[in-house]
């Protein structure tokens, strides 16, 4: 079964504003002791969602107007510091299917990009044009165009960057390596099947 082509993603946008964003505000390390991904999500912005006894403090995230949004934006070198897999996990299971930022760490960028999650670079002037539109109106259809390399918001767009080996591979569907090698398992099976020091066994 191929994986699906991935050339627009639609959806509410919510805007996380500041730059060196990194993995540990994501996803604090303390909950990452997990046997799988699943349940990530509840500790997105952990931190900096919730005073020490759980109680919500002010954050975007929090915002009831917010809820639901699936396209997160933010700053510059969002996503640095450890190359943790959690962070994006995190966003992913928290419903998020697109990043928009100024830049992105490497590492945070590839693991996105193998869950299906683009991560798009826009300049600071039309980030905070799209977070302007957002915050005016939170039911704003955000559209991020991969093929035309625009994202469309209302009557405006700008134009966007994502990486060309990601972009092919979304547009081709050819996202997840992983899944890519689940679908050749019958001729891994038949090459195998020819190794003389396989077969031997």
């Amino acid at each position: 079964m191929a994986l699906e082509k991935i050339i627009t993603v639609r959806g509410r946008a919510v805007y996380v504003p500041g730059s060196d964003i990194d993995t540990d505000r994501i996803i604090p390390a303390r909950f990452m002791k997990c046997v799988t991904f699943d349940g990530l999500g509840q500790y997105l912005f952990y931190d900096v969602r919730h005073q020490e006894d759980g109680t919500a403090k002010a954050h975007p995230l929090n915002d009831p107007k917010h809820a639901g949004a699936s396209i997160l934006i933010s700053g510059a070198n969002f996503g640095c510091g450890s190359s943790r897999e959690h962070a994006p996990q995190a966003l992913h299971k928290a419903g998020f299917r697109a990043v928009i930022a100024q830049s992105f760490a490497e590492i945070f960028f590839g693991n996105c990009a193998t869950l299906g999650m683009p991560c798009v670079v826009a300049a600071a002037e039309d980030i905070e044009r799209l977070a302007a539109a957002v915050e005016a109106d939170p039911t704003l259809e955000v559209t991020i165009d991969i093929e035309k390399n625009r994202v469309f918001f209302g009557d405006q767009d700008c134009p966007i960057h994502v990486a060309d080996s990601a972009r092919d591979a979304f547009l081709a569907g050819l996202w997840d390596p992983i899944g890519e090698l689940l679908e050749g398992e019958a001729d891994i099976a038949e090459t195998a099947g020819k190794l003389p020091y396989l077969a031997a066994r």
